[in-house]
């Protein structure tokens, strides 16, 4: 056993993606309001019980890609910031993720912002980061000591989390550009010091 995906879940995922990607175009040319799941179902190439069998309502369809920010941020984490003190990592980390690498990401950069500008894709915003901060959490509890306080852990994800979710809602509540001053990686800095500077954990964590 490896921990690997096989190859079914692999296919799943991608799927899934595919479905995102023709969901977030739908609700940033449209609004979630006027797509259904049966014209999500139908531009994906996909019946609509295909549609239901990976999303039981039809706002959830873009959550993969709003938590894939989220995903990446921590994995960077996780994978590649170990000779960092813990605060300067997670800055680090998540100024990567909010920068767009290429043009896809540029472009997925835009479709986020239509997609936090739709009040109808809240609870699914909400629910991505809720996620992402339990993520975070585990990661944050692999860096600490065993007698870490579990309340400061929290907290510090709970304020990590936080971060990342104002700059990208004041990013997309704006008309400033993906990059540069007012961007998501320029909000989301001064987001992170803001919010973590008076943790404890920080004076535990090298």
């Amino acid at each position: 056993m490896t921990g690997r995906p096989t190859l079914n879940q692999r296919r799943r995922d991608t799927t899934r993606l595919e479905i995102a990607r023709t969901a977030a175009a739908l609700f940033a040319e449209r609004g979630a309001d006027a797509t259904t799941a049966e014209e999500i179902a139908l531009a994906a190439g996909i019946s609509l019980r295909t549609f239901y069998r990976y999303f039981s309502v039809k706002e959830d369809a873009v959550a993969p890609l709003l938590a894939a920010g989220g995903r990446q941020w921590v994995d960077r984490l996780a994978d590649g910031s170990a000779d960092l003190p813990l605060r300067e990592a997670l800055e680090s980390a998540a100024a990567a993720s909010l920068t767009p690498a290429d043009e896809a990401g540029a472009e997925m950069m835009q479709w986020t912002r239509s997609l936090l500008r739709d009040p109808r894709l809240e609870g699914t915003w909400q629910r991505v980061h809720a996620e992402s901060e339990v993520r975070l959490r585990a990661v944050l509890a692999e860096r600490c000591p065993a007698d870490t306080d579990p309340l400061e852990i929290r907290l510090a994800a709970a304020a990590a989390t936080a971060a990342i979710r104002v700059a990208l809602e004041q990013w997309a509540s704006s008309d400033a550009p993906a990059t540069g001053p007012g961007s998501p990686r320029d909000l989301g800095a001064r987001c992170m010091r803001e919010l973590t500077e008076g943790l404890r954990l920080w004076k535990r964590v090298a």
